[in-house]
């Protein structure tokens, strides 16, 4: 409704008032930015209360959040569509050293192409991507590049859910093939996030992240024989 029916939103909001609530930041969507600018148009006034955010809530992780550069999405793929777009940006990322927040996609309140074209409001079960998945399309879209970004062995990742500091929130670190080999139930519930860890990061980041490593060893080598870190 947010991306199709914002007028319907903005209906009466010149003489009523409507509120509209946001999982994570307003402003971290060009859609809810979009809102406001249609809202502006019409002379109705608009009041942002900024929320919680996985933006800013991934320092959870240990990594300093001056050290991130451009966050990417990671769609679902299909047999038909495998879009490999987002592999640029983290290239990006880490020609210049720079962390990469990849948010993960949540598929709610879908159609199926059948339902869509028939009109049928009928809509597919919930799916929300799993860091598993996310590591593997990750790694088929390396193997089809080959720009050397993201190697499942000298590649340094952190994957959270329910960030947040509740109970349920977990996170995990470990290199992409360590991420991949790991069972499910090892990453908790959704929602998921992971982070490409740069080469510019620092000794104190590696060290605050190795408590969440699948294998201490490994992290340190990691970061030490690839990533040129200086540990004690």
């Amino acid at each position: 409704m947010v991306e199709t029916q914002s007028d319907d939103i903005l209906a009466n909001a010149d003489t009523e008032d409507v509120s509209l609530l946001v999982v994570g930041d307003p402003y971290g969507a060009t859609t809810h930015t979009d809102i406001v600018l249609r809202a502006r148009a019409l002379k109705i006034p608009t009041r942002v209360i900024h929320n919680a955010s996985i933006m800013n809530a991934v320092g959870a992780c240990g990594l300093q959040l001056y050290n991130f550069g451009q966050t990417v999405s990671l769609v679902f793929f299909t047999d038909s569509w495998r879009p490999d777009s987002f592999y640029d940006r983290i290239k990006e990322n880490a020609d210049l050293g720079m962390h990469t927040l990849v948010l993960l996609d949540i598929k709610v309140k879908e159609q199926s192409e059948e339902n869509l074209a028939r009109g049928r409001k009928i809509y597919e079960p919930p799916r929300y991507m799993s860091i598993p998945t996310a590591v593997s399309q990750l790694v088929e879209v390396e193997e089809k590049r080959q720009g050397g970004s993201l190697k499942p062995d000298e590649t340094l990742a952190i994957g959270l859910s329910r960030v947040g500091g509740g109970a349920e929130e977990r996170v995990v670190a470990g290199t992409l093939a360590e991420l991949l080999s790991q069972s499910p139930e090892v990453f908790g519930e959704p929602l998921h996030s992971l982070v490409i860890v740069g080469k510019r990061v620092h000794h104190l980041e590696v060290e605050y992240a190795e408590s969440f490593a699948v294998n201490r060893e490994t992290w340190r080598d990691v970061a030490q024989r690839v990533y040129g870190c200086s540990l004690d």
